[in-house]
């Protein structure tokens, strides 16, 4: 039985490194350096383990900035929700593991409401990483 408080028990849909290479548009040599550039977070899972990252990480080329929507036709298709990087360094900082970043992003908040990832989409990165900086 999973834990609930798991990324794996959190997060709905995962992509492997290919699928997110291919939803990009670009190689996955690209993608592992997004992870390790912590751009986009991955964590190994399933059997055999593979690096597989959360698909709501990912957003239409449009909404990149959900705070300031560009025009569809603009840019990329999909692209790596912009506010994702500087949340994943509040979190590190806080000393939390890329699991624990993501099962926090994933975990519903009360007071947001929803979970900090969908406050992310929603162009509140503010409000998200506040509260993740209080996890110090």
């Amino acid at each position: 039985m999973t834990d609930a408080t798991t990324p794996e028990a959190l997060v709905d849909e995962w992509l492997t490194v290919p699928d997110v290479a291919e939803r990009l548009g670009v190689d996955a040599g690209k993608v592992r350096r997004l992870v390790q550039e912590g751009k986009l977070a991955a964590v190994r899972r399933g059997d055999p383990a593979v690096l597989s990252v959360p698909a709501a990480f990912l957003v239409p080329g449009h909404l990149a900035n959900p705070a300031a929507p560009s025009r569809a036709e603009d840019g990329a298709e999909w692209t790596v929700l912009a506010a994702l990087q500087g949340t994943l360094t509040v979190l590190s900082d806080a000393g939390f593991s890329t699991a624990e970043a993501i099962a926090w992003l994933f975990t519903p908040d009360e007071s947001l409401p929803g979970t900090p990832l969908e406050a992310l989409r929603a162009g509140r990165k503010t409000e998200v990483r506040r509260r993740a900086q209080a996890e110090l």
